[in-house]
């Protein structure tokens, strides 16, 4: 598959310079970073987040789950994990488990653990479980700017 449609044409929209890699299919982050020779700190995965009236995609390295109760304190809100079915709908175009952490593209407000921030590459899964969008850290951040920030990865 490569990289989902929805992402492709937003990054190109957005200006954004990028490159892809490609690993052997893997299931889960951890293997992802392991596959594609990438530290876990560099790799940012996005997990998507139910509250009260919409989703939030909760942005963290992939050596770090989502601290549901920090993230809920700091919205001042529950959360907790969408279902593989929300998450579907929402990103229709990507594998199952394999979604982008760019929420903008599919129309999804975002927050990114501060942790990615100062890394000089960033790698995030392009919609199936072998192809790695890679940035710079710069592009990244540029990418980034306008979604908060907070440590909300332990």
């Amino acid at each position: 598959m490569g990289i989902a449609m929805t992402l492709k044409q937003y990054l190109e929209d957005h200006g954004v310079d990028y490159d892809l890699t490609t690993h052997e299919e893997t299931g889960c982050s951890s293997d992802t970073a392991e596959a594609g020779r990438v530290p876990g700190d560099q790799l940012a995965k996005g997990v998507l987040i139910k509250r009260a009236k919409d989703y939030l995609l909760a942005v963290v390295p992939a050596s770090r789950h989502v601290a549901l109760p920090a993230l809920g304190e700091w919205l001042r809100q529950p959360v907790c994990m969408a279902t593989e079915k929300e998450i579907g709908a929402l990103f229709g175009d990507c594998d199952r488990g394999a979604i982008p952490p760019v929420g903008a593209a599919y129309g999804v407000k975002a927050v990114v653990d501060d942790r990615l921030e100062g890394q000089p590459d960033i790698y995030f899964e392009a919609g199936d479980h072998r192809t790695l969008v890679h940035l710079t850290g710069e592009q990244f951040h540029r990418l980034m700017e306008k979604v908060p920030h907070e440590r909300i990865g332990d």
